[in-house]
Protein backbone atom coordinates (compact mmCIF):
# COMPACT_ATOMS: atom_id res chain seq x y z
CA UNK A 1 0.00 0.00 0.00
CA UNK A 2 1.15 3.43 -0.75
CA UNK A 3 2.25 6.03 1.79
CA UNK A 4 -0.85 8.22 0.78
CA UNK A 5 -3.06 4.90 1.47
CA UNK A 6 -1.74 4.35 4.77
CA UNK A 7 -1.92 7.54 5.96
CA UNK A 8 -5.86 7.49 4.59
CA UNK A 9 -6.63 4.40 6.41
CA UNK A 10 -5.30 5.96 9.52
CA UNK A 11 -7.51 8.96 9.25
CA UNK A 12 -10.34 7.03 8.36
CA UNK A 13 -9.83 5.13 11.73
CA UNK A 14 -9.11 7.92 13.87
CA UNK A 15 -12.37 9.17 12.56
CA UNK A 16 -14.58 6.11 13.14
CA UNK A 17 -13.15 6.07 16.89
CA UNK A 18 -14.29 9.51 17.14
CA UNK A 19 -18.11 9.16 16.00
CA UNK A 20 -18.42 5.75 17.87
CA UNK A 21 -18.24 7.77 20.98
CA UNK A 22 -21.10 9.96 20.13
CA UNK A 23 -21.78 11.45 23.04
CA UNK A 24 -18.10 12.88 22.99
CA UNK A 25 -18.68 14.20 19.38
CA UNK A 26 -21.98 15.62 20.53
CA UNK A 27 -20.64 18.24 22.99
CA UNK A 28 -17.26 18.55 20.74
CA UNK A 29 -19.83 20.60 18.26
CA UNK A 30 -22.37 21.47 21.03
CA UNK A 31 -20.14 23.54 22.88
CA UNK A 32 -18.70 26.75 20.17
CA UNK A 33 -22.75 26.57 19.32
CA UNK A 34 -23.44 26.78 23.31
CA UNK A 35 -20.81 29.87 23.84
CA UNK A 36 -23.00 31.59 20.42
CA UNK A 37 -26.24 31.46 22.31
CA UNK A 38 -24.80 32.52 26.08
CA UNK A 39 -22.59 35.58 24.02
CA UNK A 40 -24.50 36.47 20.96
CA UNK A 41 -27.56 37.19 23.08
CA UNK A 42 -25.93 38.74 26.29
CA UNK A 43 -24.49 41.03 23.93
CA UNK A 44 -27.53 41.75 21.37
CA UNK A 45 -27.60 44.58 18.90
CA UNK A 46 -24.25 45.71 20.71
CA UNK A 47 -21.38 46.96 18.27
CA UNK A 48 -17.74 46.46 19.32
CA UNK A 49 -15.04 48.41 17.70
CA UNK A 50 -11.74 46.18 15.98
CA UNK A 51 -8.91 47.56 14.75
CA UNK A 52 -10.48 51.23 13.12
CA UNK A 53 -13.90 50.18 12.42
CA UNK A 54 -17.08 49.29 14.72
CA UNK A 55 -18.87 45.92 13.69
CA UNK A 56 -21.72 44.37 15.26
CA UNK A 57 -21.06 42.06 17.81
CA UNK A 58 -22.25 39.08 16.20
CA UNK A 59 -19.81 39.78 13.33
CA UNK A 60 -16.82 39.80 15.28
CA UNK A 61 -17.94 36.70 17.49
CA UNK A 62 -18.56 34.25 14.70
CA UNK A 63 -14.66 34.21 13.19
CA UNK A 64 -13.28 34.24 16.62
CA UNK A 65 -15.32 31.32 17.77
CA UNK A 66 -14.62 29.71 14.25
CA UNK A 67 -10.85 29.79 15.43
CA UNK A 68 -11.80 28.79 19.13
CA UNK A 69 -13.98 25.26 18.14
CA UNK A 70 -10.68 24.27 15.69
CA UNK A 71 -8.14 25.34 18.65
CA UNK A 72 -10.64 23.12 20.61
CA UNK A 73 -10.64 20.12 18.25
CA UNK A 74 -7.22 20.56 17.34
CA UNK A 75 -5.06 21.54 20.65
CA UNK A 76 -7.00 20.09 23.25
CA UNK A 77 -8.18 16.81 21.81
CA UNK A 78 -4.79 16.55 20.68
CA UNK A 79 -3.05 16.70 24.09
CA UNK A 80 -5.05 14.98 26.12
CA UNK A 81 -6.34 12.20 23.74
CA UNK A 82 -2.36 11.28 23.17
CA UNK A 83 -1.82 11.93 26.91
CA UNK A 84 -4.67 8.80 27.30
CA UNK A 85 -3.11 6.55 24.99
CA UNK A 86 0.33 6.84 26.31
CA UNK A 87 -0.64 6.16 29.82
CA UNK A 88 -2.80 3.03 29.19
CA UNK A 89 -0.08 1.66 26.63
CA UNK A 90 -1.63 2.34 23.20
CA UNK A 91 1.30 4.01 22.31
CA UNK A 92 3.70 1.87 23.34
CA UNK A 93 1.90 -0.76 21.72
CA UNK A 94 1.43 0.54 18.45
CA UNK A 95 5.62 1.17 18.53
CA UNK A 96 5.21 -2.70 18.03
CA UNK A 97 3.35 -2.95 15.00
CA UNK A 98 4.00 -2.62 11.36
CA UNK A 99 2.15 0.87 11.03
CA UNK A 100 4.38 3.85 10.78
CA UNK A 101 4.71 5.95 13.54
CA UNK A 102 4.42 8.83 10.25
CA UNK A 103 1.32 7.21 10.12
CA UNK A 104 -0.30 7.06 12.80
CA UNK A 105 0.46 11.27 13.25
CA UNK A 106 -1.22 11.51 9.97
CA UNK A 107 -4.61 10.04 10.79
CA UNK A 108 -4.95 11.93 14.20
CA UNK A 109 -3.85 14.86 12.87
CA UNK A 110 -6.20 14.17 9.56
CA UNK A 111 -8.73 13.48 11.95
CA UNK A 112 -8.48 17.01 13.85
CA UNK A 113 -8.25 18.79 10.95
CA UNK A 114 -11.48 16.95 9.54
CA UNK A 115 -13.65 17.87 12.82
CA UNK A 116 -12.16 21.61 12.53
CA UNK A 117 -13.51 21.97 9.00
CA UNK A 118 -17.04 20.73 10.11
CA UNK A 119 -17.10 22.89 13.34
CA UNK A 120 -16.22 25.77 11.57
CA UNK A 121 -19.16 24.96 8.76
CA UNK A 122 -21.76 23.94 11.71
CA UNK A 123 -20.55 27.51 13.60
CA UNK A 124 -20.90 29.51 10.64
CA UNK A 125 -23.79 28.04 9.03
CA UNK A 126 -25.73 28.61 12.79
CA UNK A 127 -24.74 32.13 13.08
CA UNK A 128 -25.84 32.88 9.54
CA UNK A 129 -29.27 31.44 9.60
CA UNK A 130 -29.74 32.31 13.58
CA UNK A 131 -28.27 35.69 13.80
CA UNK A 132 -28.11 37.42 10.38
CA UNK A 133 -24.20 37.34 10.50
CA UNK A 134 -22.39 38.14 7.09
CA UNK A 135 -21.59 35.26 4.66
CA UNK A 136 -17.12 35.38 5.01
CA UNK A 137 -15.99 37.66 2.18
CA UNK A 138 -12.76 35.70 1.41
CA UNK A 139 -13.90 32.13 1.53
CA UNK A 140 -10.27 31.12 0.03
CA UNK A 141 -8.36 32.98 2.68
CA UNK A 142 -11.06 31.77 5.62
CA UNK A 143 -10.18 27.93 4.20
CA UNK A 144 -6.67 28.78 4.19
CA UNK A 145 -7.04 30.39 7.53
CA UNK A 146 -7.91 27.59 9.31
CA UNK A 147 -5.89 24.92 7.64
CA UNK A 148 -2.79 26.96 8.81
CA UNK A 149 -4.27 26.87 12.41
CA UNK A 150 -5.39 23.38 12.50
CA UNK A 151 -2.02 22.22 11.32
CA UNK A 152 -0.38 24.48 13.90
CA UNK A 153 -2.70 23.95 17.21
CA UNK A 154 -2.41 20.00 16.53
CA UNK A 155 1.48 20.53 16.26
CA UNK A 156 1.27 22.23 19.67
CA UNK A 157 -1.35 19.86 21.16
CA UNK A 158 1.36 17.50 19.99
CA UNK A 159 4.04 19.24 21.95
CA UNK A 160 1.84 19.56 25.36
CA UNK A 161 2.31 16.06 25.97
CA UNK A 162 5.49 16.32 26.53
CA UNK A 163 4.74 18.23 29.91
CA UNK A 164 1.74 16.27 30.83
CA UNK A 165 3.09 13.77 33.70
CA UNK A 166 0.17 11.42 33.53
CA UNK A 167 -3.39 11.17 31.77
CA UNK A 168 -5.00 12.04 34.90
CA UNK A 169 -3.40 15.38 34.69
CA UNK A 170 -4.17 15.99 30.89
CA UNK A 171 -7.34 18.02 31.22
CA UNK A 172 -6.38 20.10 34.20
CA UNK A 173 -3.24 21.00 32.95
CA UNK A 174 -4.08 21.90 28.63
CA UNK A 175 -7.35 24.11 30.37
CA UNK A 176 -5.04 25.61 33.03
CA UNK A 177 -2.79 26.93 29.81
CA UNK A 178 -5.70 27.01 27.08
CA UNK A 179 -8.23 29.09 28.85
CA UNK A 180 -6.41 31.76 30.35
CA UNK A 181 -5.11 32.67 26.65
CA UNK A 182 -8.08 32.16 25.01
CA UNK A 183 -9.77 34.97 27.45
CA UNK A 184 -6.79 37.36 27.32
CA UNK A 185 -6.61 37.01 23.92
CA UNK A 186 -10.54 38.27 22.95
CA UNK A 187 -12.03 34.89 21.90
CA UNK A 188 -15.42 36.67 23.52
CA UNK A 189 -14.90 39.95 23.56
CA UNK A 190 -12.95 42.47 21.71
CA UNK A 191 -9.20 43.25 24.32
CA UNK A 192 -7.65 46.60 23.25
CA UNK A 193 -4.24 46.23 21.49
CA UNK A 194 -2.69 49.09 24.45
CA UNK A 195 -3.99 46.67 27.66
CA UNK A 196 -1.49 45.08 29.29
CA UNK A 197 -3.13 41.83 28.38
CA UNK A 198 -3.32 41.91 24.85
CA UNK A 199 0.38 42.54 24.69
CA UNK A 200 0.71 39.22 26.99
CA UNK A 201 -1.33 37.43 23.69
CA UNK A 202 0.69 38.70 21.32
CA UNK A 203 3.14 36.36 22.28
CA UNK A 204 0.78 33.78 21.66
CA UNK A 205 -0.55 32.43 18.75
CA UNK A 206 -4.36 32.33 19.59
CA UNK A 207 -4.52 36.07 19.37
CA UNK A 208 -3.09 35.50 15.73
CA UNK A 209 -5.34 33.01 15.19
CA UNK A 210 -8.17 34.94 15.83
CA UNK A 211 -7.02 38.61 14.05
CA UNK A 212 -6.59 36.14 11.18
CA UNK A 213 -9.93 34.48 10.94
CA UNK A 214 -11.31 38.45 11.52
CA UNK A 215 -9.40 39.12 8.79
CA UNK A 216 -10.73 36.34 6.15
CA UNK A 217 -14.70 37.22 7.42
CA UNK A 218 -13.86 40.56 6.84
CA UNK A 219 -17.12 41.95 7.90
CA UNK A 220 -16.44 45.70 7.16
CA UNK A 221 -14.98 45.22 3.84
CA UNK A 222 -11.42 46.40 4.98
CA UNK A 223 -9.12 44.05 3.16
CA UNK A 224 -8.99 43.06 -0.01
CA UNK A 225 -8.20 39.56 -0.49
CA UNK A 226 -8.50 38.02 3.47
CA UNK A 227 -4.76 37.29 4.08
CA UNK A 228 -3.45 38.18 7.48
CA UNK A 229 -0.14 37.36 6.51
CA UNK A 230 1.96 38.40 9.53
CA UNK A 231 -0.32 36.51 11.49
CA UNK A 232 -0.39 33.65 9.40
CA UNK A 233 3.46 33.57 9.68
CA UNK A 234 3.37 34.02 13.49
CA UNK A 235 1.02 30.99 14.05
CA UNK A 236 3.14 28.95 11.31
CA UNK A 237 6.38 29.66 13.29
CA UNK A 238 4.30 28.31 16.18
CA UNK A 239 3.31 25.17 14.48
CA UNK A 240 7.55 24.47 13.39
CA UNK A 241 8.53 25.26 16.50
CA UNK A 242 6.48 22.81 18.27
CA UNK A 243 6.66 20.02 15.12
CA UNK A 244 10.66 20.17 15.73
CA UNK A 245 10.22 19.96 19.77
CA UNK A 246 8.17 17.11 19.31
CA UNK A 247 10.47 15.29 17.17
CA UNK A 248 12.87 15.05 19.75
CA UNK A 249 10.94 15.36 22.99
CA UNK A 250 7.67 12.97 22.11
CA UNK A 251 7.37 10.16 24.43
CA UNK A 252 5.75 7.03 23.28
CA UNK A 253 5.76 5.16 26.41
CA UNK A 254 4.30 6.02 30.14
CA UNK A 255 6.45 8.06 32.34
CA UNK A 256 8.26 6.04 34.63
CA UNK A 257 7.23 6.32 38.35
Amino acid sequence: MSSAGIAARQVSFEQKSFWRNPASAFFAFLFPIIFLVVFATLFKGQQVQVGPVKTSYDDYYIPALVAFGVMGACFTNIAVTLSLRRDNGILKRLRGTPLPPWAFIAGVVGSSIIVSIVLALLTTGFGILVYGVHVPQHIGAAAATIGVGALAFCALGMAMTIVIPNAEAAPAIVNGVFLPIVFISGTFFPVSSTSVLAQIAEWFPVRHFINAMFTAFDPAHLYSNGFNGNDLLIMGAWGFGAVLLSSFRFRWEPRKS
